[in-house]
């Protein structure tokens, strides 16, 4: 029997047996645990609701009248989805190992944005890490019931159900209807001031959510915070992210605990190099995680990260927001590592003043020193990021209700004119 089973999976030869590709696929399915129910279900029975019963009614026992106990109904189960329960429509996005469609729930009617990640891809690429990563953390965004009454909660996208078929794993997702935010950046040059304190103020609000779950993000950027049909943000892509351990996050240092060192479960790196001349590449292109414009220094030097490291990408998107582009940029990646090592950008003429020390503050390379960096040990907000001038007049608590301000370019004010605005503004439609 033993040996029926290892032959339906593997293919046998004389002396050694040769993994078929089939093989990889199921045993990969059963490292990952995919099935998971979307909703946690209760272990407690659940028993039908009845009529008090008549002691006539009862059985006689001896003399004696009984009435029946109803029998427990046992635990129900949330039906698995399938592929066929959606209508796939358009591309919307894509990835190295995944493809992201629009699809409609053909029950309710309801559109959702399904992630579809190639097995074989994911075992070839060794991504397989990165995967269940971002399954566990889309699982505590969408189920953690004890922060889910915090405004940060509704910044994400939220996980509604996972299934996967013999060659494809498929996330069920929030429907971001209005697309990623670079576009908009992009399309009028940069965000004017109210726009800027807005979009970052809810990413700021986003991160405090986050790392209060002992998460985080580590590749943070404009192309992985989404639009939803109201303009507000989600922010997504959670294969780079970092769970820490339990417990409130600490203050980065050296010594912490809730200081990720970003090869410890991170597998997508190919084995050793036996060639000299090989290995140093393999190693550059291992150093880092997330994206190259946006990475914290100490994650290039030391290899480590901590919440401090999502603070120094909102540095950078502040940045970008107003400026058009990111603070390090250069054609050649090892440029742009240099730059970032180095602390050498520089502010466009015109750039806002308060936003400019803004950055500074959070633009530092030792991640202690960032503001923010010492806030959550004592407090689950960011109070010196929020009490910074640039935020005055902002009530971050309320951002989620708020009506995101019209997209305008900054245009910086000149000797007779202090308030320049272009009449050019974005109007809201989906650049996807």
């Amino acid at each position: 029997m033993f040996c029926n089973f290892r032959a339906q999976f593997c293919n046998l030869s004389s002396f050694r047996i040769v993994p078929s590709f089939e093989c990889l696929v199921f045993w990969f399915s059963v490292a990952l645990n995919w099935q998971f129910p979307s909703q946690k279900v209760s272990t407690l029975p659940v028993v039908s609701p009845m009529a008090p019963m008549a002691p006539s009614e009862g059985k006689k026992l001896n003399g004696a009248t009984t009435t029946t106990t109803p029998t427990p109904s046992p635990p129900t189960q949330p039906p698995k989805k399938s592929p066929n329960d959606f209508i796939f429509g358009k591309v919307i996005g894509e990835g190295s190992f995944s493809t992201v469609y629009l699809a409609k729930d053909i029950h309710t009617g309801k559109e959702y944005a399904i992630k579809v990640c190639e097995k074989h891809h994911i075992i070839r690429e060794r991504k397989t890490v990165h995967v269940k990563r971002e399954k566990d953390v889309l699982n505590l965004l969408t189920h953690s019931s004890f922060y889910a009454a915090r405004p940060g909660s509704n910044f994400f996208l939220k996980l509604s159900s996972t299934f996967q078929d013999l060659e494809r794993l498929y996330f069920v997702l929030t429907y971001a209807k209005n697309g990623e935010l670079l576009p908009y950046i992009n399309k009028v040059g940069s965000f004017d001031v109210e726009c800027t304190r807005f979009y970052s103020g809810e990413i700021l609000v986003a991160l405090e959510h986050l790392h209060r779950l002992n998460i985080i993000h580590r590749d943070l950027k404009p192309e992985n915070i989404l639009l939803d049909e109201n303009m507000h943000i989600l922010i997504g892509d959670f294969g780079s992210s970092k769970i820490l351990n339990q417990g409130p996050p600490s203050p980065p240092s050296s010594q912490t605990n809730n200081t990720a060192n970003d090869t410890d479960d991170d597998n997508s790196s190919p084995p050793p190099s036996s060639n000299p001349m090989q290995a140093p590449r393999e190693r550059r292109r291992n150093s880092f995680v997330g994206t190259a414009q946006y990475v914290s220094p100490e994650l290039l030097s030391d290899k480590t990260a901590s919440p401090a490291s999502d603070l120094w990408a909102l540095g950078c998107i502040v940045y970008q927001m107003i400026s058009g582009l990111p603070p390090f940029r250069s054609r050649s990646e090892y440029i742009i590592f240099q730059k970032i090592l180095k602390l050498e950008y520089e502010f466009p003429n015109g750039f806002s003043p308060l936003a400019r020390d803004l950055v500074e503050k959070l633009l530092v390379l030792d991640p202690s020193q960032r503001l923010g960096a010492q806030d959550l040990a004592a407090s689950p907000r960011y109070d010196s990021i929020r009490s910074h001038p640039f935020y005055k007049g902002i009530d971050f608590d309320t951002l989620h209700k708020r009506t995101p301000p019209t997209i305008y370019p900054y245009l910086p004010g000149t000797h007779d004119c202090e308030d320049l605005r272009s009449v050019y503004k974005v109007s809201v439609v989906t650049l996807i």
